[in-house]
């Protein structure tokens, strides 16, 4: 019997992961179809507990403020900190201002200066990642934390794989990101685990006039043309 019981109980969690597909398609298809119309932006990441008052919060408005004012819209993760400063300095430039939510405990709430008709509800983290790549044509990493270097990692590895094609990778803050990029100058490079031209993907800088600077420079030598 109990065999039997264990044998019933595996049948149905195989149902529901199968039902879970048409979930997952689901946000796939709305996804496709509202971030489709946004035309180009650049994703900003970084932590959900900076601060109001913090001077990255502060950087984050500004950087974004400017690239809304080049013609770039903004992605966000949708949530507080860095993430609503993100969206904050979109609307303070009448940019599209996009978010992409998802519920995440202690952390998540969507916040207010998202475009309403640009506001998208995620369950699962993969399928809002491949909304940050497909629609990006940048990628502005503030200091965050395990959720923000996933995110920068991740797009790092496709474009290295040439699963994506090349945009800019850009890390605000020298002073919290020199660390970090030191050792994969030092550790994983003399390792032979990445290739010198692989450190090519990535920029330090301190200024959203680098910001601009960085991602416009790009886009003279690239056409500027959305990712599907």
């Amino acid at each position: 019997m109990r065999k039997e019981k264990h044998h019933k109980g595996w049948n149905e969690i195989k149902t529901n992961d199968s039902w879970a597909i048409f979930k997952i398609m689901g946000e796939f298809v709305t996804g496709y179809e509202k971030l489709s119309l946004i035309g180009p932006c650049v994703s900003i990441f970084g932590s959900a507990r900076t601060r109001e008052d913090h001077p990255y919060y502060q950087l984050c408005v500004e950087t974004a403020r400017q690239l809304s004012q080049a013609g770039y819209g903004i992605i966000t993760g949708g949530g507080p900190g860095i993430m609503e400063a993100g969206n904050r300095g979109a609307r303070l430039a009448g940019g599209t201002s996009v978010g992409l939510n998802i519920d995440l405990p202690f952390e998540q709430h969507n916040n207010p200066y998202i475009d309403e008709d640009k506001s998208l509800d995620f369950d699962y983290f993969f399928v809002r990642k491949v909304m940050f790549v497909k629609y990006s044509q940048g990628f502005v990493v503030m200091p965050g934390g395990f959720g923000t270097l996933d995110e920068l990692f991740e797009a790092i590895t496709l474009i290295q794989t040439e699963k994506i094609a090349k945009f800019p990778i850009i890390l605000v803050g020298t002073d919290f990101w020199s660390g970090l990029f030191e050792w994969i100058k030092t550790t994983m490079l003399n390792a032979g685990n990445i290739s010198p031209d692989d450190l090519n993907l990535i920029h330090l800088v301190d200024t959203p006039e680098e910001v601009v600077g960085v991602i416009d420079g790009f886009y003279k030598a690239h056409m500027l043309s959305p990712n599907f």
